[in-house]
Formats: C-alpha cells, structure tokens, sequence
C-alpha cells in the first residue's frame, strides 16, 4: 500500500487526506478490495486527530470509493463499484452540470452526434434482433399521438440508449452515459414544444432500416439527419428562452 502520507497543510485537513487516499485509489497504489489503515493507524500517520480521519474516510465514501464492514475480520476496503454503478455517478454529475447550465445545447448536440456516430457504425456490425426489437417498439409507441410529452421524451432516450448498447463496446456504452441518459433527457424537455413527433420517429425507422441491413453508411446518415433537425431544434429553444429573458427585463416595474 503506497499513501503519501507527507505535504499536508493546516487549512482543510480532512479534504486534503481524503484526496491523498483516492488518489493512491485511482493510480493503483491501493488495489480494489484491499484493507485500509485503521482510524488509529492513519492518524498516527497523517500526524492528525482521529476525527479528522473520520471526515476523511466520509468523504470518500460519499464517492463510493471505500466501504465499511464490521466484526472481526472488519475495516474500512477499498471499492470496486459495478459499471453499472459508475455509469450512474457519471450520469448523476452530467445532470448536475446541465442544472447549473455548464453546457451549451450547442455543444451537447455536437458531444452527441459524435458518440452516436460511432455508435451506429459499431452497430452495424454488433446489432442483435432483441435490439432491433426494442427499437421497433419504441418507433411504434413514439407514433401513438396519445403519449405524453414526457413519455415521448423517455422513449426517445430509450431509443438512443439501445442504439449505444447495439455497439456493444462496453467502453463506449460508459463514455455515452454522460450524454445519453443525463444531457439527452434535460435537453428534450427544453426542446419538446419545437419538436415533430413523425418526424422523429420516421428518422428513427430510416435509422432502424439502416442497423437492420447491416448498412453502416444509412444508419449513419440517418443520424445525422436527425442530429441536424435537432441542432436546428435547440436554435429555436434558445432563442424562445432569450426572447423571454428580453421580455422580463423589458417589462415595467412596481416602484
């Protein structure tokens, strides 16, 4: 186990060892599943009180990097979390961001259409007739005209979603969780009111017909099709979003 145990400075004590810690985690030096110090050894060590490596260890553990478990062959182990659950920090954290506005509907577009440009071609190749499947029946619900706006929204996502896992790279499948199943769905909801459904779900069949005939050129140009409706889709968002901003600044105030 290599810890860098030295450089700490007086100012935040116990967000500096908990980073000294992750970062032995992210760079190998403490391998998955391996038992930490305990309370009393890493105090000693980092010359600290012992609360100070408790608000340490809480901090890692809020990032899913340690656990804890008791008895007598107990402490504090290194995590090894599931794709599944790191996928969902991912997502979580991309969601965050898109709250606090860190992106630009411009360059989600953009993020977007690369990683499924990539998808789609791996698909081709990769494509399974479940998956093909699942897309058929999300291209038939998002032509029922009873859906709601929200569940257009989700079978949308779905809908990509399956198109990432049709690649079946699963390095790709996690590099796609950001914009997929956390930009994707903030977004749609922004842009839904400038949204055709026919023609969203006519580009989906052109891209499904593409996947279908193992035909990576179509499928790919479906895509961009689509991509381009929904650059053009974002425009629109934005500028009804800046001409509200325009309106509210212009209105008159009560003295």
């Amino acid at each position: 186990m290599a810890i860098d145990y030295q450089g700490l400075v007086t100012q935040g004590l116990a967000r500096q060892i908990s980073e000294k810690i992750r970062d032995a985690i992210l760079e190998g030096r403490i391998q998955a599943h391996e038992r930490l110090p305990t309370e009393e050894e890493l105090a000693a060590k980092f010359n600290v009180s012992r609360p100070t490596i408790r608000e340490a260890l809480k901090r890692l553990a809020a990032q899913n990097l340690i656990r804890s478990r008791r008895g007598p062959t107990g402490g504090t182990f290194v995590n090894q979390p599931s794709r599944e659950e790191a996928r969902l920090m991912v997502a979580n954290a991309a969601k965050l961001l898109v709250s606090m506005g860190a992106f630009a509907l411009s360059d989600i577009a953009e993020a977007r259409q690369e990683i499924e440009l990539i998808c789609c071609r791996l698909a081709a190749l990769h494509r399974t007739d479940e998956q093909l499947a699942a897309m058929v029946r999300e291209i038939e619900q998002q032509r029922d005209s009873s859906l709601t706006d929200e569940d257009f929204c989700a079978s949308d996502v779905r809908f990509h979603r399956t198109l990432v896992e049709a690649a079946g790279n699963p390095a790709l499948d996690f590099a796609a969780a950001g914009v997929i199943e956390s930009l994707q769905p903030a977004v749609n909801m922004v842009i839904f009111r400038f949204r055709d459904r026919r023609k969203v779900a006519a580009q989906h069949e052109r891209l499904y017909r593409g996947l279908k005939a193992r035909d990576s050129d179509a499928a790919c140009a479906a895509l961009t099709d689509y991509m381009s409706a929904l650059r053009r889709q974002y425009a629109k968002a934005q500028d009804a979003r800046a001409s509200q901003v325009s309106s509210s600044d212009q209105s008159p105030r009560s003295a």
